[in-house]
């Protein structure tokens, strides 16, 4: 893989305030993650705006949350098209009229398929609760717990063919205490997962980066 991503303009300053770079953020469940890129898009330094969330289910909070800060939404739901290559394809298209120039999965629990990752490769973001390679798939905290770590965390990486697979642009640690429960842990790492989503997709789309191989680099 490789791609590079440079900044439409200059960082905003106080005299210049230019909104360089528009998100789209895919979400299945509550969306805290959305949540911190909604407060952080709301100070002009940061660099970027929502500008569409999209889900493949209906009446989550993520969606409602989306409304009220006015950003609009949509989903399409897998169960509704006649193959998971035409969702993939019709998710290809409503994403892309939106001119995204990242997409951040937030807890998205869908996979996309060949038609997103050619228009969006290298542009897909995804933040996963463990620090992979280890601990891919829906239960990271619960894989960490039962392995018996002493830390574990969360990364931020591109997406690409596999499962939680891509180059690695982050990753944040957290303790794994002696008492803690899958809940206890999950809602640990999700404090740091939050604060590294923001501080990490706030560097890429102020300074630009670049994916050569499995080296993401940001100026």
């Amino acid at each position: 893989m490789s791609s590079r991503f440079t900044p439409r303009g200059p960082a905003p300053t106080n005299e210049e305030l230019i909104l360089s770079a528009r998100l789209v953020v895919l979400l299945s469940g509550s969306g805290t993650l959305l949540q911190a890129l909604l407060d952080a898009a709301s100070e002009p330094s940061f660099g970027a705006t929502i500008v569409g969330v999209g889900s493949d289910r209906e009446g989550v909070e993520g969606l409602a949350r989306a409304q009220r800060a006015g950003v609009p939404t949509f989903t399409l739901k897998v169960r509704d098209f006649p193959s998971r290559e035409d969702w993939d394809a019709a998710l290809t298209e409503r994403v892309a009229s939106f001119e995204p120039d990242l997409v951040v999965s937030a807890g998205f629990l869908k996979l996309v398929g060949a038609s997103f990752l050619k228009a969006f490769g290298g542009r897909y973001l995804n933040s996963h609760n463990s620090l992979l390679p280890a601990f891919p798939g829906m239960h990271g905290p619960r894989d960490a717990l039962a392995y018996g770590v002493r830390v574990a965390g969360a990364t931020l990486f591109v997406v690409d063919e596999g499962v939680d697979a891509g180059p690695i642009i982050a990753q944040t640690t957290v303790p794994v205490e002696d008492d803690d429960t899958e809940e206890t842990l999950t809602e640990r790492i999700k404090v740091a997962e939050r604060r590294q989503l923001v501080d990490v997709v706030g560097a890429m789309v102020r300074q630009g980066y670049t994916v050569q191989g499995r080296k993401v680099t940001i100026p």
